[in-house]
């Protein structure tokens, strides 16, 4: 049985860690390298880390601060934002990271999808998505619109359609994460990330919500995601890795001893 992935995000703001709730009122945590280090010493299977300003203000990634989160951890890790070019993807993969994420300029320009696949690999290449729920079925069939740039605008475009769409194009790992869940700690969305993972042959990531081990418990046996991943559950110290993972096996969910 395939185990499931613990995954830190750091979301990095003017190269500290911030955390906010429906992507709205964040709070700086701490410093980035710091906190990735400890995370990794910890024993989680990935780190992700986000310039999630990158975007909006048109510049590429911060290539210095991926560089001191490869040298402070001993695991992989995957980045995103301001990831609008192979050569992009390319500088970030040479700085460290193992995988690159695409959300908000993949939406803009799918076809950095294929190229990245093309030049890297699949496995290297995440597609990140910011779904809402939405009423309106003619619009939005899946009953989810895919937002962009920190869900400053809605695309109209149907979250499931977009996923499948990515996949035809050669990405190979999805994080679906819920911009009505985002920060609330009240539990993931199970019904929008079983929709994805039950149609996509590429590994799902739960992302938005997360807020006690019960939450990952429901993720991985009811919504059938590969990984999950969590932030202020641990960024505020109420809870450790070890405790999550402790919590997991109990659970009788299959995964990573400490590395």
């Amino acid at each position: 049985m395939l185990t499931r992935r613990i995954i830190p995000c750091l979301d990095v703001r003017n190269k500290i860690v911030t955390k906010g709730v429906k992507f709205q009122n964040n709070v700086d945590l701490g410093d980035p390298v710091e906190m990735a280090q400890r995370y990794s010493d910890e024993g989680c299977d990935e780190l992700v880390f986000y310039d999630i300003t990158a975007s909006a203000e048109g510049r590429p990634i911060d290539i210095v601060m991926v560089e001191e989160v490869a040298r402070a951890i001993r695991i992989p890790f995957s980045v995103g934002g301001g990831i609008s070019t192979v050569e992009d993807m390319s500088r970030a993969l040479l700085a460290g990271a193992e995988k690159v994420s695409v959300n908000s300029l993949a939406v803009k320009n799918p076809a950095i999808i294929a190229e990245g696949a093309k030049a890297f690999g699949s496995q290297c290449i995440v597609l990140g998505m910011d779904p809402v729920a939405v009423d309106d079925a003619a619009k939005c069939p899946c009953g989810y619109e895919i937002t962009t740039r920190g869900f400053r605008e809605h695309t109209g475009i149907d979250a499931l359609e977009w996923a499948k769409k990515a996949v035809d194009l050669g990405i190979g790992e999805i994080v679906v994460n819920s911009v009505d869940a985002d920060g609330t700690r009240e539990g993931f969305e199970i019904e929008l990330t079983r929709m994805i993972a039950e149609n996509v042959p590429v590994p799902v990531v739960a992302s938005g919500g997360a807020g006690t081990p019960g939450h990952l418990v429901e993720v991985f046996e009811q919504a059938h995601a590969d990984a999950a991943i969590i932030a202020g559950m641990i960024h505020t110290g109420d809870y450790t890795i070890p405790q999550i993972k402790e919590d997991l096996v109990r659970a009788g969910v299959p995964v990573r001893k400490k590395w």
